[in-house]
């Protein structure tokens, strides 16, 4: 292990119970834990130390739901709808992907990441194809020092095709065997609603495996309130399932998720954009549905979660708002606070992995800590609202340390013992060869759809009726 560590005086949020600030404390980390957190602490000899004066202390941020593989493919799909994301990945081209294209989306979305803070990620690996690939993404995972769960998937079969077969199993149960600290496995797949319930076999592989399940639900024309009833009445549903956008889900469904004690993981970039549903934090609140943002895929979004949190607290209060007009009234306090969401980012992603161990600042805990601090940037003051900043304010670049597992793994703004060059020449290689097989014209109608054609209102105003009233009104 490295040896002890403090930051020096910052604003420190432990995302404790009372969701506490605490200005110029120090917070000391020892091995792989917080040692302490208090003003002017004595530290043991040797240990390093980092001004934190005029920055912020936070647990490292926690995202639950993120297809890595797909990071090779950066912006590819910026004007995508969700049904050309579907007939791009599922129905043409997901199936081109090699064990080494997943190596390297995986590689180079575990590296940006913990640079933007993010020191525990959920990989939502449903490109793994084989158990070739499989091994390809966990190999790309361990190759960076942050914090990682395999959540295994395959959109090319069925999931009682996939999680039945003797290579998942084989494979399922060495990992999870080998699971330590820095690697956790999830199995991942959807449930369509199909009355006769064939994902019943996958759910049943999960319980023999003891490891939890996430789902895609409440997705506009994929999945629905049927595939929720199938599962809870099967008595699939507990407190480890993390059900993804949930967006258009009915009071039925979140009701069942409420009371076996699962959560929802939250995209809302992606629900807003995409189209699976109108973000649903409004809703998961008024059932006390537990909450933790994820990002989804850079495919077509950001790859942190600053971009999260601010995007979900403008959808829900908007939401808010709408709801509030359509009653002919005027919402006077926002219900959803900064403080919240900076929660769902950070401990609201532990406890949805069953790790409350991670997403807090208090001694015991693991030591998985940013310093968000920019002394060149003038956004970095006044610090008036430290919640309020991270969530309207600070961005990837602002993230000055971050430590994992209590080791400093971004320091003074730069990733430590990373080789950004290997990175980016193994996703070359795969841009290179996806582009030469789906063939020059198909990808770059992939990456342009058309545009739809937008039938302009009758105005009937004409300027020549506005020249003349402002004539006349000049005399």
């Amino acid at each position: 292990m490295p040896g002890p560590l403090v930051l020096r005086s910052g604003t420190v949020l432990p995302v404790d119970d009372a969701r506490s600030v605490l200005p110029d404390t120090d917070v000391l980390i020892v091995d792989d834990r917080i040692a302490a957190v208090g003003p002017a602490l004595e530290v043991p000899t040797g240990t390093r130390e980092i001004d934190a004066g005029g920055g912020i202390v936070m647990p490292g941020m926690i995202d639950t739901h993120r297809h890595m593989w797909q990071t090779a493919m950066r912006g590819y799909g910026a004007d995508w709808t969700l049904s050309q994301y579907f007939v791009w990945y599922y129905l043409e081209n997901g199936r081109h992907f090699r064990p080494e294209d997943i190596r390297a989306g995986n590689r180079l979305a575990a590296l940006e990441s913990i640079d933007a803070g993010v020191t525990t990620t959920v990989d939502w690996s449903h490109g793994l194809q084989s158990v070739g690939h499989a091994e390809a993404a966990v190999d790309a995972l361990r190759s960076v020092p942050g914090r990682f769960v395999l959540a295994y998937g395959n959109i090319q079969q069925a999931p009682w095709e996939w999680a039945t077969s003797g290579d998942f199993r084989a494979f399922a149960t060495n990992l999870r065997d080998a699971a330590d600290d820095m690697l956790g496995f999830q199995m991942a797949f959807d449930v369509t609603g199909d009355p006769e319930f064939p994902e019943r076999a996958a759910y049943e592989v999960a319980r023999e495996l003891d490891v939890a399940t996430t789902t895609h639900a409440g997705v506009w024309g994929a999945t629905n309130d049927d595939g929720i009833r199938l599962a809870h009445d099967a008595g699939f549903l507990n407190e480890r399932s993390i059900f993804v956008h949930a967006a258009t889900l009915s009071a039925d469904s979140y009701h069942r998720i409420a009371a076996t004690g699962g959560s929802v993981s939250v995209s809302t970039e992606s629900e807003q954009s995409a189209g699976q549903g109108y973000p649903p934090t409004w809703a998961l609140r008024r059932h006390g549905i537990p909450v933790s943002l994820s990002m989804d895929t850079s495919v077509w979004w950001s790859g942190d979660l600053f971009s999260a949190m601010r995007t979900t607290l403008g959808a829900d209060r908007s939401r808010e708002h709408m709801e509030a007009h359509s009653r002919g009234e005027t919402v006077t306090n926002a219900a959803l606070r900064a403080d919240q969401v900076v929660e769902w980012a950070t401990r609201g992603g532990a406890r949805a992995l069953g790790r409350d161990d991670l997403g807090r600042l208090e001694p015991g805990a693991k030591a998985d800590v940013v310093l968000i601090k920019n002394d060149r940037s003038p956004v970095s003051f006044p610090l008036l609202n430290p919640h309020g900043h991270i969530a309207f304010q600070a961005q990837r670049g602002d993230v000055h340390t971050v430590v994992v597992d209590g080791r400093v793994v971004k320091d003074a703004h730069e990733l430590v013992g990373v080789d950004l060059a290997a990175a980016r020449r193994e996703v070359e290689s795969t841009v290179e060869y996806l582009r030469a097989t789906i063939g020059e014209e198909a990808w770059q109608q992939g990456m342009n759809p058309d545009v739809p054609e937008t039938t302009l209102l009758d105005n009937p105003y004409t300027y020549t009726d506005y020249a003349s009233s402002a004539t006349h009104s000049q005399r």
